[in-house]
């Protein structure tokens, strides 16, 4: 079977030669992200996986997958919202993603992020570098992370692992939650309301994906109910939080910090290396407070979650265009 990979980088090339070599299956690698000026590429293979933040929206891209054969889109990914469904669906496209490739990576990330803010690491670092200022200032006191109530904003497999963590470390952990998930139930002192997650939480967690009832979830209203001194970590999608707003709470002092592997603009300049009159203005100013770090949505970036994404994609290819059942496959 021969299929071809868009959007790889080199982290990902030694993953990709390793399952072609096990599966006896060819695999072409493409550095560019998929799109209407390479789309042609894909004629002669029998699977296509890519992964980008970018939209794949134009028509006519759907259109040449049907006219080359193609039965499916893969995402390295576990979100799937760079696909235009209703055109996927139009040209008899399945779509598979990766739901599972390590959410310990994430929650980590998450969690490292929580640890910088709580600890004014940012602060600390500010002082030293601008003034010289290396006192031990009271208002730099921090706490400790087992005083802290951690709401669990989506409690899936990413939001669970984080769950885990943060109770192994003492938290009090609660979660808001669609349904109440059996397997991290373990790990969550209370399944709580959205309202009193704000009220209540020290750090607030996000880890729901990208959907239309989640878009803008956190924005000037949700900020005005959190605590003064709260910390919001988005490990999630960027929209999930509206930046202007969350930058406004920011220096009105109406929350703590934040912590964001992930913008809303992101697909403008993540994941590339961008001229720095291009980098947007919201990133700039985010990353000059003491009190955010940010991070180019790299929390899956481990060796064990890399291997995964590009291994478990064409699995899912190989499955798809045998005619299989495939537990990844996204239905909509």
């Amino acid at each position: 079977m021969k299929l071809i990979m868009f959007g790889v980088d080199d982290k990902e090339v030694p993953y990709a030669k390793e399952w072609a070599e096990k599966t006896g299956n060819e695999v072409k690698i493409v550095e560019d992200q998929l799109s209407s000026a390479n789309v042609d590429l894909v004629n002669g293979y029998d699977g296509i996986s890519v992964l980008q933040t970018s939209k794949i929206d134009d028509p006519a891209i759907y259109a040449k997958l049907k006219q080359f054969g193609i039965k499916q889109l893969s995402t390295r990914t576990a979100g799937y919202d760079m696909f235009d469904l209703d055109l996927a669906k139009k040209n008899g496209l399945k779509i598979t993603n990766v739901s599972i490739y390590s959410p310990r990576a994430i929650a980590e990330m998450g969690l490292t992020h929580a640890m910088y803010l709580l600890r004014k690491i940012g602060e600390f670092k500010q002082r030293m570098v601008n003034d010289a200022d290396f006192r031990w200032s009271k208002d730099l006191v921090s706490d400790e992370i087992y005083n802290q109530t951690v709401a669990i904003v989506g409690l899936g497999h990413i939001g669970g692992a984080t769950a885990q963590i943060y109770k192994a470390l003492g938290a009090r952990v609660i979660a808001v939650t669609r349904a109440t998930s059996v397997v991290y139930a373990p790990y969550v002192d209370e399944f709580v309301d959205l309202e009193t997650a704000l009220k209540e939480a020290d750090i607030i967690t996000l880890h729901v994906p990208l959907t239309s009832s989640t878009e803008n979830m956190f924005a000037a209203p949700q900020f005005k109910k959190m605590k003064n001194n709260a910390l919001l970590i988005n490990m999630a999608r960027g929209k999930v939080v509206n930046t202007a707003d969350l930058i406004d709470a920011l220096k009105n002092h109406e929350i703590g910090g934040a912590g964001l592997d992930t913008l809303g603009d992101e697909t403008t300049y993540f994941s590339k290396k961008v001229a720095p009159e291009d980098v947007p203005a919201d990133f700039k100013e985010l990353v000059k407070m003491p009190n955010v770090v940010v991070t180019p949505h790299v929390a899956f970036m481990t060796d064990t979650a890399v291997r995964n994404m590009v291994q478990v994609s064409l699995n899912n290819i190989v499955a798809i265009v045998e005619g299989k059942n495939v537990k990844n496959e996204v239905r909509f």
